[in-house]
C-alpha cells in the first residue's frame, strides 16, 4: 500500500519527492516478489477469516476522509498506520483522539507507529507516540521519548459483532479485493484486564456521573409518563430492598422534576410469610424520611384464604406458596392505584428480566417499570451514591442498612432468630457473575465458550473453573425459558446498551431453541 495524501505544508515538504499512490494498482517488483501498488489495498488472512489488515501512511488519518474509512468498509478490522509525526505542544492529545476516534467510527482495530528516536533532529524532534485502540478505547500506548514494543490484545470477533449489529454501518461492494495471506496462530495467553463488573465505571469518579445519569433518566421517563396521562399519583411496593429503594428515589425524583407533592407517592408494605422486621423496619424509615405517604397493608389471611380456595396445603412451601403471595401483592398495588387515580411503579430489575426471577403477572407487572434498564450490579452502586449525597444523617444510615440486607423476596418464612431465610444469589448464583454473562452475551453475542473464557480471566482467584461454568450453564437456561416473561413487559426506560425490551433491542421468540449453546456449553470443562 502507498501513500494517498501527500503533505506539503508548514514542516512538510513531501510533494518534491513522492507522488500520492495511483488511483490504479501498477505492479511492481518487491523483495524478489511481484506484487500490485496502489492505494486502499487490503489483506485477509485465511487462517483467520476475521482478520482482514489495511494500511494507510501517516498524514491519510490527517485529512477528512481516510483510506482507512473505506478499507474499513471493504472488511478490514485491523488498520495499521506507520507514521513519521514530529512533536509540538499539543500534538500529542490530538494525534490520541484522532487514532481513538477512528476506531470508534469503523469498529476497528487501530495500530499507530510513530518514529522516534533515531530520526534526524535538523528542526523537528520525534517522540515515538505509538497507540493502539479498539472501538473507541485506547488499549496501549507508549509513553513519548521512549522506546520499545507496545502491545495489546484486540478482540476480532467483538469488531465483527460491532459492525453486524449496527445495520447503518454495511461493507462498502465494489472494492478491490482483498490480498489472502497465511499466518502461524499460535494459543494466545490472554493479558488484556476484563472487568468483573462490566456495567460499573471503575473510576470513582466516572461512577458518580454515571449514576446520576441513570437516576436523571429514569426519573425523566416516568416524569414523561406521569405528565401525558395527567397521573399525579403514584403507588409502590416498598419492601426494603435494593429494587423497590431504587424505585421509590426515582419516582421521588419525577415528583420533585414535576412540582407534585411527593405525598402523592404511596409507598405499600405488604408483611406476609417471610418478612422480617429489618426490611420491614427499613421500608416505613425510608417512606418517612422522603416525606411521602406511607400504608401496611399485611397478606398473609388474604393468602392463606387464597389457599383454601385453590385446596392448597400451606405447610408445602412450593412455587404456589411463593407465587401466591407476589400475585397477592400485585392485585393490591394495582387496587391502591386504581382507588388513588394512580400509576404502580415497577420494581424489577434487568438482571431479574435476563433470569425470569419474577412472578409471572405478579411483580413482573406495572403501570411502568423505571428500573427496567439497570442491572443487579448496578442498582447497589446507585443506592450507595444515593446514601453518599443524602441530605441527612438518617437518610444515608436507612440506604446504608438496605444495602447491607442479603438480596430476597421473602416469601419463605424467616428463621427462629428472625432473619431471612430465603437468599435469592443461593438460588439462582451471584448476581456478579450472571450481569458479567449479561453483558457479553446481549452486547457481543459471544458464544459460552468465549464468555467461560473471559469469566476465568475476569473472576481468577475468586470462582474456581467449575463454579463459574455452573452458573454459566444456570444463566442460559434461565434466560431461554424466561423469554416469554419478557415479551410481555410494561414500559420502562432504556439506560444503557444492553436492554431486553421487546419493543426496543431484544427481539426473541418465547420459545427459541437453546439447542446450539447448550451444545456448546457441554463441550466445556
Amino acid at each position: 500500500t502507498a501513500k494517498s495524501h501527500i503533505p506539503n505544508y508548514s514542516e512538510f515538504y513531501e510533494a518534491r519527492h513522492f507522488s500520492p499512490a495511483p488511483d490504479t494498482p501498477i505492479p511492481v517488483t518487491f523483495c524478489g516478489q511481484e506484487t500490485l501498488l496502489g492505494r486502499e489495498r487490503i489483506y485477509s488472512c485465511a487462517d483467520a477469516p476475521e482478520f482482514t489488515v489495511g494500511v494507510e501512511i501517516c498524514e491519510d488519518l490527517w485529512v477528512p476522509e481516510p483510506p482507512s474509512s473505506r478499507m474499513a468498509q471493504c472488511g478490514a478490522t485491523v488498520l495499521l498506520n506507520p507514521s513519521a509525526s514530529d512533536e509540538v505542544i499539543g500534538k500529542a492529545n490530538y494525534r490520541r483522539s484522532l487514532v481513538r476516534d477512528q476506531s470508534a467510527r469503523l469498529f476497528c482495530a487501530y495500530a499507530y507507529a510513530d518514529a522516534g528516536e533515531g530520526e534526524s533532529s535538523t528542526d523537528l524532534v520525534f517522540a515515538g507516540h505509538d497507540l493502539l485502540a479498539e472501538n473507541g478505547a485506547i488499549l496501549a500506548e507508549s509513553q513519548p521519548f521512549t522506546t520499545g514494543l507496545v502491545t495489546a490484545e484486540v478482540d476480532l470477533q467483538r469488531l465483527v459483532q460491532e459492525r453486524r449489529r449496527a445495520n447503518t454501518w454495511a461493507d462498502r461492494f465494489g472494492g478491490p479485493a482483498p490480498i489472502p495471506f497465511s499466518l502461524s496462530l499460535p494459543e494466545l495467553t490472554l493479558t488484556r484486564p476484563f472487568a468483573r463488573l462490566p456495567f460499573v465505571p471503575q473510576d470513582a469518579q466516572d461512577l458518580s456521573g454515571r449514576c446520576e445519569m441513570i437516576l436523571h433518566l429514569q426519573a425523566s421517563g416516568l416524569k414523561t409518563r406521569l405528565a401525558h396521562t395527567g397521573v399525579q399519583h403514584a403507588v409502590v411496593g416498598l419492601s426494603g430492598g435494593l429494587d423497590s429503594t431504587l424505585a421509590l428515589l426515582v419516582t421521588v425524583r419525577a415528583f420533585d422534576a414535576l412540582s407534585l407533592p411527593r405525598k402523592g407517592i404511596l409507598a405499600v408494605t405488604m408483611p406476609g410469610f417471610g418478612t422480617t422486621g429489618r426490611t420491614k423496619g427499613n421500608a416505613e424509615k425510608l417512606a418517612e424520611l422522603l416525606g411521602v405517604d406511607f400504608c401496611t397493608v399485611p397478606i398473609g389471611d388474604a393468602v392463606s384464604g387464597h389457599f383454601q380456595d385453590i385446596g392448597h396445603d400451606p405447610t408445602v412451601h412450593d412455587v404456589t406458596y411463593e407465587n401466591a403471595q407476589a400475585r397477592e401483592r400485585t392485585q393490591i398495588l394495582m387496587d391502591l392505584a386504581n382507588q388513588n387515580g394512580g400509576l404502580v411503579i415497577g420494581t424489577g430489575d434487568l438482571s431479574e428480566l435476563a433470569l425470569g426471577w419474577a412472578t409471572y403477572n405478579g411483580d413482573h407487572m406495572s403501570m411502568y417499570g423505571v428500573n427496567a434498564g439497570v442491572p443487579k450490579t448496578l442498582v447497589r452502586h446507585i443506592v450507595r451514591y444515593e446514601a453518599d449525597t443524602a441530605q441527612s444523617l438518617a437518610l444515608r444510615r436507612v440506604l446504608l442498612d438496605i444495602l447491607d440486607t442479603p438480596v430476597s423476596p421473602e416469601l419463605l418464612p424467616a428463621t427462629e432468630t428472625g432473619e431471612i431465610a430465603q437468599q435469592t444469589e443461593s438460588l439462582v448464583g451471584p448476581y456478579e457473575l450472571h450481569d458479567f454473562y449479561l453483558y457479553y452475551v446481549l452486547r457481543f453475542g459471544f458464544g459460552p465458550e468465549k464468555i467461560y473464557r473471559l469469566a476465568q480471566t475476569a473472576f481468577a482467584g475468586k470462582y474456581p473453573a467449575e463454579t463459574l461454568l455452573h452458573w454459566l450453564k444456570n444463566f442460559y437456561r434461565r434466560f431461554f425459558i424466561q423469554q416469554f416473561k419478557r415479551s410481555c413487559l410494561p414500559d420502562g426506560p432504556k439506560v444503557g446498551s444492553v436492554t431486553l425490551s421487546p419493543r426496543g433491542d431484544w427481539r426473541m421468540p418465547s420459545d427459541a431453541c437453546a439447542a446450539v449453546w447448550q451444545a456448546e456449553l457441554e463441550k466445556l470443562h
